[in-house]
């Protein structure tokens, strides 16, 4: 009797243990999600997918597109992982970012080096063995852009944000190299676009955070003590520029007449967020400018997709 008391209570014993290792899994797996930053990581696959549709010449290829994001997002997830190493201290001062894993010390900073090591090793590695050689390459540039040089230089100057919105910039070039595509005029238009759209959603971040991003010594635009107004002059700049350039895709042949509409509206609505926000710098006009930056990109590059194909049948 005593000894089935003890089996009993033993087998009692083992099912929080197990439950707790579930759990404690399932946290961990939580944790190195949060890494990938999925939210930016879909962005960034959806520009990919544009740009590999808009340089495909001939026949469909589902399983080349499959492989060129596999390798992409395993890039872009390296290039995550290796800025929150790097920028786990930083991250720790800031409220939006202390709860990431490293800041909270749920992940240590050797598994998250290695983790980064190993998923851009294996992108790389990927996109030349089931890609291309170009479409390798534009990616390892792309890391070493946004690890090495964009990263080190947030600690150093303000304009470490134009450095950062090459990289930025890139995606679509690279579903556009995964097709096949030389790099020609069309490739540089929607590099053109991306590069100018992140200006008015960079500043609008910046404005929002900008006593977070000062406290822990990062020099964003709009730096501290900057006159009034400024940022969202800065933020009109970009936006004035946008509305012709992006245009720009249906000069290169891209796209007609129904692209050229929405972007227009488009460009002209984005234009409109940032006056707004020049007009009363607040957090309310920043957010207004930062969910139309939201909008105002997947909308213009389906749109383009769509008037592209439209052409073409």
């Amino acid at each position: 009797m005593r000894t089935a008391v003890r089996i009993a209570a033993c087998d009692t014993a083992v099912v929080p243990s197990v439950a707790t290792l579930r759990q404690t899994a399932v946290a961990r797996l939580a944790d190195y999600v949060l890494l990938m930053k999925p939210r930016i990581s879909l962005l960034v696959l959806l520009c990919v997918s544009a740009g590999f549709a808009l340089g495909s010449t001939d026949a469909w290829r589902p399983l080349l597109l499959a492989n060129a994001l596999l390798g992409i997002a395993l890039v872009a997830t390296a290039s995550s992982a290796f800025n929150q190493w790097l920028e786990r201290d930083s991250d720790a001062l800031m409220l939006r970012t202390q709860n990431r894993p490293l800041p909270s010390r749920r992940l240590s900073p050797a598994e998250v080096l290695m983790f980064g090591l190993v998923t851009g090793i294996l992108g790389i590695v990927w996109l030349a063995a089931f890609v291309d050689s170009v479409t390798a390459v534009l990616a390892t540039m792309t890391l070493v852009l946004y690890v090495g040089v964009y990263t080190p230089l947030k600690r150093r100057t303000s304009f470490g944000t134009a450095v950062g919105a090459i990289p930025g910039a890139m995606p679509p070039v690279l579903g556009w190299a995964a097709a096949g595509a030389p790099l020609d005029a069309g490739a540089f238009s929607l590099f053109a676009l991306l590069f100018l759209w992140q200006f008015p959603h960079f500043l609008a971040i910046a404005w929002i955070y900008r006593d977070q991003y000062a406290q822990a010594g990062l020099k964003m635009l709009p730096a501290r003590g900057q006159m009034p107004r400024v940022t969202g002059i800065m933020a009109v700049g970009y936006a004035a520029v946008l509305v012709p350039l992006s245009l720009f895709p249906a000069a290169c042949g891209l796209a007609g007449n129904v692209y050229l509409v929405v972007a227009l509206v488009l460009s002209a609505a984005y234009l409109a967020a940032a006056a707004r926000f020049a007009t009363r710098e607040s957090t309310e006009s920043a957010r207004g400018l930062l969910w139309m930056s939201l909008i105002y990109l997947p909308t213009l590059l389906l749109t383009l997709v769509w008037d592209h194909f439209s052409l073409l049948t």
